[in-house]
C-alpha cells in the first residue's frame, strides 16, 4: 500500500468536476461533452515528502471513461513543466494549484515506484477514520533484473484500442465501478 492519504472535510471552489470540465474541452484526447463530465472514481498515491496531493480521477463523459491524474500544490509549480488545470480554494488548506500530473515529477516518480514494486493505491482517512474507496489501483511489479526506470505511458481513455501494451515491463491496473458494472483497465505502462 502506498501509505495513507489524509482527507479533509472541506468545500472546494470551484468543485473538482467544474474545474476539470473547463480544462477537458481543451485537451485533444477528450471527445465527450464537458457538461456531462462525471467523476466516477478516484484513487490516491502519497507524496513521500507530504507536500503534493496526488490523485487520479476517472471521469465519464459521452459514453467514454477518461483517466485524469492530477496533483495539488500549495504554490505554483515553478519548474516550467507544469500544465496548470486551474486553481481552487480549499476551505481547510487554502488555495491549491491543480496540475495535469503526467508531467509532475512527484506523480511520475510515485507511479513508477508503484508499478515497479507491485504496490497499490493509498488508504484513505478522514479525522483518523477509514474512508471508502471509489477506485483501486495495483502495480504489476517488475522483475528486479529488468531496468525498471524506463518511460511511462499513460492511457487517457479507458479501453482505448490505440493504447498498446507491447514492450510493457510493468503495468498499473485500475478497478472501479461504472453504474452497476465493475470495470478493470490498464491505465499506465512502464516500458
Amino acid at each position: 500500500m502506498s501509505g495513507t492519504a489524509e482527507l479533509h472535510a472541506a468545500t472546494l471552489t470551484p468543485s473538482k468536476r467544474d474545474l476539470l470540465a473547463a480544462w477537458l474541452i481543451t485537451q485533444s484526447w477528450f471527445e465527450g461533452p464537458a457538461a456531462e463530465a462525471d467523476i466516477v472514481g478516484s484513487f490516491r498515491f502519497v507524496d513521500p515528502e507530504d507536500e503534493v496531493g496526488v490523485e487520479t480521477l476517472l471521469v465519464a463523459a459521452g459514453g467514454q471513461v477518461y483517466h485524469v491524474p492530477v496533483t495539488y500544490r500549495s504554490a505554483p509549480f515553478d519548474e516550467g513543466l507544469g500544465r496548470l488545470i486551474g486553481t481552487m480554494e480549499h476551505s481547510a488548506l487554502g488555495r491549491r494549484w491543480v496540475y495535469d500530473a503526467t508531467v509532475d515529477p512527484v506523480y511520475v516518480a510515485e507511479l513508477v515506484r508503484v508499478i515497479r514494486e507491485g504496490d497499490t493505491e493509498a488508504d484513505l482517512e478522514r479525522d483518523g477514520n477509514p474512508v471508502d474507496k471509489t477506485a483501486t489501483a495495483e502495480g504489476s511489479g517488475v522483475d528486479p533484473v529488468a531496468d525498471a526506470t524506463g518511460m511511462v505511458r499513460i492511457a487517457r481513455k479507458i479501453d482505448d484500442p490505440a493504447f498498446k501494451l507491447d514492450r510493457a515491463r510493468g503495468l498499473l491496473t485500475a478497478r472501479f465501478k461504472l453504474g452497476d458494472e465493475q470495470r478493470e483497465a490498464v491505465v499506465a505502462v512502464l516500458r
